[in-house]
């Protein structure tokens, strides 16, 4: 009897703490504003800053915001949609990381490992060390070689050849290395006539070391690139409107590109130009620009990355490497980093920004410590913020880069009702 009793006892009291309601602290979820969020966006259109927006937003893998403003193609007055195609520029390189880093785990490679011991065309780069008095370019040896680790945190010293290149370097970029007309192998024959802007770990330098990355997927796994992104990142996660080619049965899905003026207006480019390198099948498929995508399959890729690898049921990547690719690798002894702390108290990782501090001025974009992220040409944006469970996804397409700030504004407004540490304070 005494046995039954303290077991009958027992288990009143389990049953009474699992009634026991967790406390406010435990339940509380980050509030996101949808109304604030729409506001936000549709200002910019109903301004005519933007030609149109549209953003996608997830807490704990709930949908919490969607919405879409203004104009895909202004000309013709068709709205922005969640299925609008995009061009995505640079938001391509996290997801070429993430497929170097399934070869990784595979151990096909070491991150320490000399790039020229898969990619002998850059096997004997130099370094431009400056000028003689004759104005003739200086080269020496590299005091080490880069190596595969460096290629994904962009201090390889490899160079860009854009406007940020020192002006000694201009004569080596006079003819650009990478075409869309070239293959991943005449890029890489290309890059090895050219030196490095600086000696390999000296400084964070934005390069083609993600280009470098995706062909390093080529040679490693025996794959072409887009083939091996297909079928080992794109597929499982169902994104199925991305790629590198957008069909012609989707083409009239795919948002016009908009140059915006000194004074703010709106000017169309050229479609044939703009819109050039998805409706053809060429043959660069690059690791650090030329994918299109949708809101749905890029949030689908960041609620991966929230989920340390893995995405209903479908693993693509080990939690232990997500957590290696978003956090901070960069030397402090790397103080050189060109515009790098324009994206805020950031370090960064594997093919992402991380943030290392919590916004300090007004001016910083809201954001919580230990989230990753990355932005493209078009002023499009996505991060994964583990602290909140969250991921967000901005569409937009307009050069030159940052002209109009709505990706601050976005952010602000995602984070409103958020902890006061993740948002900048008032001017």
């Amino acid at each position: 009897m005494l046995r039954k009793f303290l077991v009958a006892g027992a288990a009143l009291a389990l049953a009474g703490c699992a009634s026991v309601p967790q406390s406010p602290v435990q339940q509380a979820a980050p509030a996101v504003n949808p109304a604030r969020i729409d506001a936000t966006l549709k200002n910019f259109t109903d301004a005519g800053k933007l030609a149109g927006a549209s953003a996608l937003v997830t807490v704990d893998g709930k949908e919490v915001y969607s919405g879409a403003f203004g104009y895909s193609d202004r000309e013709a007055k068709k709205p922005m949609a969640r299925d609008t195609i995009v061009q995505i520029y640079s938001m391509t390189k996290p997801i070429t990381g993430v497929a170097l880093m399934k070869l990784w785990e595979e151990g096909k490679f070491r991150l320490d490992d000399p790039v020229a011991k898969y990619i002998p065309e850059l096997a004997n780069v130099k370094v431009l060390q400056g000028l003689d008095a004759k104005g003739k370019p200086i080269l020496v040896a590299p005091v080490r070689q880069m190596t595969i680790r460096d290629v994904t945190r962009h201090t390889a010293g490899l160079t860009y050849c854009g406007g940020d290149i020192r002006p000694e370097m201009a004569q080596f970029c006079a003819d650009k290395p990478m075409k869309p007309e070239y293959t991943l192998d005449e890029f890489a024959r290309r890059l090895g006539q050219i030196p490095l802007e600086y000696q390999p770990g000296e400084q964070w330098k934005y390069s083609f070391g993600v280009d470098v990355q995706a062909l390093l997927v080529q040679r490693i796994s025996g794959m072409p690139f887009d083939q091996y992104l297909k079928k080992t990142v794109l597929d499982p996660l169902g994104m199925k409107d991305t790629g590198f080619y957008v069909p012609p049965e989707k083409q009239n899905r795919l948002m016009a590109v908009y140059d915006v003026g000194t004074d703010g207006t709106l000017t169309r480019e050229n479609d044939a130009d703009a819109l050039s390198f998805p409706t053809k099948r060429w043959p660069l498929t690059p690791g650090g620009y030329g994918l299109s995508s949708t809101l749905d399959d890029y949030s689908r890729f960041a609620r991966m990355l929230l989920g340390e690898g893995a995405l209903d049921g479908v693993r693509i990547l080990q939690p232990s490497t997500v957590r290696l690719m978003s956090t901070s690798v960069l030397d402090p002894a790397v103080t050189d980093r060109i515009w790098l702390p324009s994206k805020g108290q950031v370090g960064f990782g594997i093919d992402f920004a991380v943030r290392i501090a919590p916004p300090k001025a007004a001016d910083e974009s809201s954001g919580a410590v230990g989230e990753f992220f990355w932005d493209g040409r078009n002023y499009t944006l996505f991060w994964v913020d583990p602290k909140n469970k969250l991921t967000a996804v901005f569409f937009t397409q307009y050069v030159p880069f940052g002209r109009v700030p709505a990706h601050k504004a976005f952010r602000d407004a995602v984070y409103e009702g958020f902890d006061p540490s993740a948002v900048a304070p008032k001017p």
